[in-house]
């Protein structure tokens, strides 16, 4: 039978939760420090342990049929090969930061001024779209010293909660893109291996949607089932099941987690009582 090929960082900010990803989708495999792949026991799978840079070449010659990477390494290395699907994960954003000391006064500032980056594709691409010309010096690793050795005026490297652009003396300025851990595959898959990458994203979409989405059981007044019905419509309808007390009725349902805690005032100010809120493993539409 065919394996299909997932190349995954080897180490780094994306490992850790796209090993959990793939193990909550059923995959039970090996991931130990030092392995370089490993044979999923349970789905027709081989782990490709790689560097995060290199998975789009990877996936691009067909060493790898898919990859786990940031949305912003699949764009930056601009490799013949397509997102399948955003993992809703490791989101961060590229961002442009300048000396705290520097007046910014918008993009036009960086006209003419040298940025660091390790990402010249997407900077240039981002400087071309605001017809600005600035001299683009990519370096590998500690953009953020650049300005404070002299090497460049301002940055652009990925952000997630700007510590790191505080501690070096920076401010962030521009936002050129926002990033999330994505699915990519190569140009052509083999039947059988499309089929197999087919009930993986199938599986990781249900993984997803319960992550985003609680079950919620809470009791209520008969009379008030058909408003709380509106506020809490579920995948279909809620299920409601009659209590031993008269009157009243236990109430089945799912909400969005974005929604949560304005569903529940309006549940509370509708008459619902005794309100449960449980974590969903998986949830299949």
């Amino acid at each position: 039978m065919e394996k299909l090929k997932i190349a995954v960082q080897k180490s780094g900010r994306l490992q850790e939760k796209t090993v959990a990803l793939l193990k909550e989708c059923g995959l039970s495999f090996s991931n130990g420090p030092n392995r370089l792949k490993t044979d999923a026991r349970n789905f027709p799978a081989e782990i490709l342990y790689l560097r995060d840079d290199d998975i789009p070449q990877y996936v691009q010659d067909a060493v790898a049929d898919i990859g786990i990477v940031g949305e912003n390494v699949f764009i930056e290395k601009n490799k013949s090969i397509k997102l399948i699907e955003r993992l809703d994960f490791a989101k961060c954003r590229l961002s442009i930061a300048v000396p705290k000391s520097t007046e910014y006064t918008g993009t036009a500032f960086l006209e003419g001024k040298r940025i660091a980056t390790s990402y010249p594709f997407i900077v240039t691409k981002f400087l071309q779209e605001k017809n600005i010309n600035a001299e683009i010096h990519e370096i590998s690793g500690s953009v953020e010293i650049a300005p404070g050795i002299g090497l460049a005026d301002a940055i652009c490297d990925i952000v997630s909660t700007g510590s790191t652009l505080l501690s070096n003396g920076l401010q962030e300025v521009e936002t050129v893109m926002k990033s999330e851990a994505v699915l990519v595959a190569g140009q052509q898959l083999s039947t059988s291996k499309q089929e197999i990458l087919d009930k993986l994203i199938f599986r990781i979409k249900a993984v997803n949607t319960a992550k985003n989405n609680k079950y919620l059981l809470l009791n209520t007044p008969n009379d008030a089932i058909e408003a709380i019905t509106k506020v809490l419509p579920g995948m279909k309808s809620p299920t409601v099941t009659p209590l031993n007390e008269e009157g009243w009725s236990s109430l089945h349902s799912v909400v969005n987690e974005d929604d949560f805690w304005n569903k529940i005032d309006q549940l509370k100010s509708l008459g619902a009582q005794g309100i449960l809120v449980i974590p969903i493993e998986k949830m299949i539409l």
